[in-house]
């Protein structure tokens, strides 16, 4: 009972922070309930009891998203035409700094607050330009809620902001969110534009301050696609002594020795698909685009079709990135559907015989990117992952349709290209599904036999149930004998599987081990696809730790990835961490995982160089029990250490103790941080462009653990 007074005593204090008030313990745990138990949280309090509610997390994602805040308050600036170059950089001890050459933050006292608007904007939530309209100083922004800047001061241990305006340079610092004294006019200036420079609070983050240069790259990169002739330069100044940046408006003028990158496009979203495809192969010459207003809202688009599969849509909401889409995909795949068919009949290249494209064809192999921009603009949840203003779904459908229409009229080498790629998706589906109705028709799942192979478990929770899918019978005998049967179930596959990276479902089905993969899973694949009927919650690749235990790993990463990538995102997919040595002294026995922990085992031991028995292990089968005894006979040692290059070599004690006990075992769960990141890795390293390939080992290779 208890416990469920904390339970809901938590939940009110949640629901309390998003309206700034919140219920006090004292409301459930039976002391007088009056006006006085009413906790009011003022300013910007709420931020730092609830950090999630405005961040989304206080991990590595929630800590980027402080910078995206203040660059998205500089990138809407330049959305508006008042400013053209942002520099980002990165600065020793943690730190940001972000300017524009913008107009520069209001600092005049605000009517209302009575304070600097500059104050105000720092430290209010819901205060901005960017609620009262086109006359408020913002025709389209990203930043709907207006929480950005005044969030990430909350949640930062030190903030500075200057501001170049009227001929004045202002500025004002604050802690924790408070300010430390009024806007001070510090000197006069020709510039104009706003410098913000935050510290994180650790107290907040308390995994640490790790910025992920590449992130940020990426970040940027995309946002100087979506805003074109804008400059964005970005600075890694963090190896750097203490940089004095006061006196600068960007850091360019002090020609930092440090890293840096400048990103400017005159192309737009065209120059973001050819980004997109620069590791595929084209169909036809000519990138579709569009840019123009319907109704009020400003639609972009550019796409072109690929050899390839796989559909890559990627969607923009003044300049937000919207990961699960909305009303835009919804008129833009409407639009692509009818204009397809339209002109596939007029142009007889369907005929009278042939089905209209459905949706799933018209998408297979195309790179799309759609950008709308609203005046207003509604999401669902504060994430802004999906877009819910529907003024977007029908302005996308006729702006992005009547120029589709004409651009398969003006370039009738492309309009063929298109439709006979697309005419080719029709008569594949039509293929695929008949040969998956034969195998994994609707329903058939649950009167299908498991695959022989299989070795089950005894649990039918699947919240308990594990999967191991191991490579070869060697491991599978080893596993299946040591496993604990009752949750664990052991899959053991036969070589290497086909690479799906651009095989359609027909042909992965004729594969007998992704169709024992696909039946131990229990979801079915493609339309039928359903992560209720997970049979496993624990899907663990348990791979020898060689080049050929990697390839095998990279295969069904890339199959999971393509066609069960729901399992993925739910958090269901591990590699398993088997140890490299084992490290025998008496009955004493150590496992490492790593030529490092190997080392440390030893001195930990205090062991001489001499005292060490190398016993790598070649294949043979799986060690045995007095192996350490043979080796004393031939050569008296007190320390034996055995190298493991495969499953199959442990027997099913070490192989339990060492990879499948839950006590004592390393999981590493896949997550996917970065889907465009992961898409474009996996068509380089699974694909056919070979020269880019190439190019990613000769690039990558000093990262590489070689055994050899």
């Amino acid at each position: 009972m208890a416990k469920k007074a904390k339970n809901e005593a938590g939940k009110r204090g949640a629901l309390g922070a998003a309206g700034h008030v919140r219920h006090t313990a004292s409301s459930v745990t039976g002391h007088t309930y009056d006006a006085s138990s009413i906790t009011v949280l003022e300013g910007l309090e709420p931020v730092r009891k609830r950090p999630g509610m405005y961040i989304g997390t206080t991990g590595p994602e929630g800590l980027h998203h402080l910078v995206w805040e203040i660059f998205d308050n500089a990138r809407d600036e330049a959305m508006g035409g008042h400013a053209d170059d942002i520099e980002v950089a990165l600065l020793p001890g943690g730190s940001v700094r972000v300017a524009d050459n913008g107009r520069g933050v209001p600092v005049g006292i605000h009517p209302k607050t009575k304070v600097s608007a500059l104050e105000t904007i720092m430290t209010t939530l819901h205060a901005g330009g960017k609620f009262g309209g086109a006359e408020s100083g913002y025709t389209v922004s990203g930043g709907l809620h207006g929480v950005g800047a005044s969030v990430v001061n909350a949640l930062s241990a030190h903030t500075t902001v200057t501001v170049h305006t009227d001929g004045g340079i202002h500025r004002q610092e604050y802690k924790i969110g408070k300010p430390l004294a009024k806007v001070k006019k510090i000197g006069t200036t020709k510039l104009h534009g706003t410098i913000v420079k935050f510290t994180p609070d650790t107290s907040i983050f308390t995994d640490g301050i790790e910025w992920n240069w590449e992130k940020i790259i990426a970040h940027l990169r995309q946002q100087a696609y979506l805003v074109k002739g804008v400059r964005i330069t970005v600075i890694d100044a963090r190896a750097l002594p203490a940089v004095a940046d006061e006196d600068c408006f960007t850091l360019r003028e002090l020609a930092l020795p440090a890293p840096s990158m400048t990103f400017y496009f005159e192309g737009g979203l065209r120059s973001l698909v050819a980004f997109y495809n620069k590791h595929q192969e084209p169909i036809h010459k000519n990138i579709f685009y569009v840019d123009r207003a319907e109704g009020g809202v400003a639609v972009e688009v550019a796409l072109q079709y690929v050899d390839d599969i796989t559909p890559r849509i990627t969607a923009f909401a003044n300049n937000t990135y919207n990961a699960e889409g909305g009303t835009h995909v919804t008129g833009f795949k409407t639009a692509l559907t009818r204009t397809l068919n339209t002109y596939g009949r007029t142009a007889n290249i369907l005929k009278e015989k042939d089905e209209n494209f459905t949706g799933d064809d018209v998408l297979e192999g195309i790179t799309a990117v759609i950008s709308v921009k609203l005046r207003e603009i509604q999401f669902e949840g504060q994430t802004k992952a999906k877009l819910g203003s529907m003024e977007a779904q029908g302005a996308v459908a006729t702006a992005f349709g009547d120029a589709f229409a004409a651009f398969l009229e003006e370039n009738p080498d492309d309009a063929r290209a298109i439709v006979n790629k697309v005419l080719l998706a029709l008569k594949a589906r039509k293929a695929a599904k008949a040969a998956k109705d034969s195998v994994l028709r609707k329903g058939a799942l649950e009167g299908m036999t498991l695959p022989g192979k299989l070795a089950d478990c005894q649990v039918k929770n699947a919240e308990e149930a594990e999967l191991f899918i191991v490579e070869g019978d060697s491991a599978g005998g080893s596993s299946k004998q040591g496993r604990d049967r009752r949750t664990q179930a052991i899959l053991p596959l036969r070589g290497k599987i086909l690479n799906v990276e651009r095989a359609r479902i027909d042909r992965m089905l004729a594969s007998a081990e992704i169709r024992a993969l696909v039946v131990a899973l229990g979801t079915a694949i493609g339309d039928v696809f359903d992560i209720s009927k997970l049979r496993y919650h624990k899907i663990v690749i348990a791979t020898d730790a060689d080049v050929d235990g990697a390839h095998i790993r990279t295969l069904l990463l890339t199959l999971l990835y393509r066609h069960f990538r729901p399992i993925i995102e739910g958090g269901f997919v591990y590699i398993a961490q088997p140890p490299l040595y084992k490290i025998s002294k008496g009955k004493a026995v150590a496992y490492a995982y790593s030529d490092k922990e190997k080392e440390a085992v030893l001195k930990e031991l205090g062991v001489a160089p001499e005292e060490v028995s190398e016993n790598p292990t070649e294949g043979e089968g799986p060690a045995e029990e007095n192996e350490g005894e043979v080796m004393a006979a031939k050569k008296p040692t007190k320390v034996n250490i055995q190298r493991y290059k495969g499953l199959g070599e442990m027997n099913p004690s070490e192989l339990w103790e060492t990879t499948m006990d839950p006590a004592r075992r390393v999981l590493k769960r896949v997550t996917i941080e970065d889907a465009e990141a992961a898409d474009r890795i996996f068509d380089i390293l699974m694909g056919t462009d070979v020269a880019s390939r190439k190019s990613f080992i000769q690039s990558n290779a000093k990262f590489a653990t070689l055994d050899v």
